[in-house]
């Protein structure tokens, strides 16, 4: 729904909203926000309403410290659940300089500018469709999560051995009531892991969707005495979460990946399109793959991609071209996982295929073995390589990469790869208790 600075106004009025969440997110993909009154709301629609941003990692120094947050107006939405006093709507901004030009840390600015790379192209849309899975689990007493399951059924099990299906229903009934099109809702493949399968959605659209998606799932989670975890791999031999990133593009109104001539009915363009994420995947396995944690989730065995590959069908591969054509026919990349930034994950998969486009790239031969039971000379013969097997590899190929760092801007770029360095060598010096199990009483 389009809305307008009056729009906006008038509904707070007269549905008598009381506070409004001013949403934006840091280079790390953590929802931030400052609430403001409804008697602010005029401030707020006019891009009026300052942040401290040297209090925001990655953003600016303490000597730089003004930001403004400029609505999208069309995200205005009140909040299906509210606390005991007061409505509450909130509206995604972008973050903007003192003087009125986008702020080059703000990650949905990243997004904003490779989407008009696309149109300079002569692509009008480019859709995404995030398959977001999370897993909830029990909190103790004080409220903390633990790792413990309420359920221990499995893919497509249901009520009453699925008992975190209540929570589930009421994330979906409040998605749809925030303008979601909610089309699969099912348990997943490990006990207490879940999935809601939402319609596609413009790529901005769809990473603001990703964002609400968590908060949505958390909070009801809340309420239900659990806890929604999007952490790629919360528990060690079962499968992890996942966020399946499908992705369409559009030229005047049709869908540009389609060609009913070719064997497969994908175009030169969707050719081009893979060959450029294959080019590109290993420079940005740092965003689309974010926590040290991400690496336990990319190893053979649980159907997330570890190899360097595609295929129409073959669910081992990296990329896969889902059975549907048509208006529908789309690219789904397996890796990426939901403790991703959206906006700079949807931002280096979109450059990645444009620039395959743009250079007229052509991908490798399709892969329509099983690659999790190939050996290494096979996968060597048929010319696979792996994505980074930790992230300080992922952060060394990101370096190497210079159009996804020049995606990133040189602001997102540094801070990024200083905090992931800083994150990722915390991993490298702490002492796990699987250490001292394994050697304390040996050595």
């Amino acid at each position: 729904m389009a809305y307008t600075k009056e729009d906006v106004i008038r509904i707070v009025k007269e549905e008598g909203i009381e506070f409004i969440r001013m949403q934006f997110v840091d280079i790390f993909g953590q929802l931030k926000n400052v609430v403001i009154t409804g008697s602010q709301i005029e401030k707020a629609v006019n891009n009026e309403i300052a942040i401290d941003g040297s209090s925001i990692q990655g953003f600016v120094r303490i000597n730089e410290s003004d930001q403004y947050l400029y609505p999208d107006l069309n995200s205005f939405v009140e909040l299906p659940w509210q606390p005991e006093y007061g409505k509450v709507a909130r509206l995604v901004c972008d973050v903007h300089n003192p003087d009125g030009t986008p702020f080059v840390g703000d990650p949905r600015g990243v997004l904003h500018r490779v989407i008009q790379r696309a149109r300079d192209m002569g692509f009008d849309t480019f859709n995404i469709g995030p398959e977001m899975e999370f897993f909830m689990f029990e909190t103790d007493e004080r409220g903390n999560p633990t790792t413990h399951t309420n359920d221990e059924v499995s893919y497509f099990d249901l009520g009453p051995l699925d008992r975190g299906e209540p929570a589930r229903r009421e994330m979906c009934m409040v998605l749809e009531k925030m303008g979601f099109e909610i089309e699969a809702v099912h348990h997943e493949v490990a006990a207490g892991q879940h999935e809601i399968g939402f319609k596609y959605a413009e790529a901005l659209d769809g990473a603001d969707k990703v964002m609400t998606f968590k908060l949505v799932a958390k909070t009801i989670a809340q309420k239900h005495g659990l806890h929604a975890t999007f952490m790629p791999k919360p528990i060690y031999g079962v499968a992890g979460n996942g966020m399946h990133m499908n992705m369409s593009l559009f030229k005047n109104g049709q869908n540009v990946f389609y060609d009913p001539d070719d064997p497969r009915q994908l175009s030169q363009t969707a050719y081009h399109f893979i060959a450029g994420l294959l080019a590109h995947v290993k420079g940005f396995t740092a965003i689309t793959n974010p926590l040290v944690n991400s690496y336990k989730r990319l190893v053979p065995g649980y159907e997330a991609p570890c190899y360097k590959a595609w295929s129409a069908s073959n669910r081992s591969a990296l990329i896969r071209i889902p059975a549907a054509r048509g208006k529908a026919t789309r690219v789904e990349l397996r890796n990426p996982d939901p403790s991703c930034n959206p906006y700079l994950a949807v931002a280096v998969c979109l450059a990645a295929g444009l620039d395959g486009i743009a250079n007229k790239l052509t991908p490798p031969p399709e892969i329509t073995e099983n690659i999790f039971e190939m050996d290494k000379d096979t996968r060597i013969a048929h010319h696979i390589d792996s994505l980074p097997g930790s992230l300080r590899e992922a952060l060394d190929e990101l370096e190497k990469d210079q159009l996804i760092l020049d995606v990133l801007g040189e602001h997102v770029a540094e801070n990024y790869i200083e905090g992931k360095r800083k994150e990722w060598n915390e991993y490298r010096t702490h002492v796990t208790s699987w250490e001292t199990e394994k050697y304390i009483t040996v050595y």
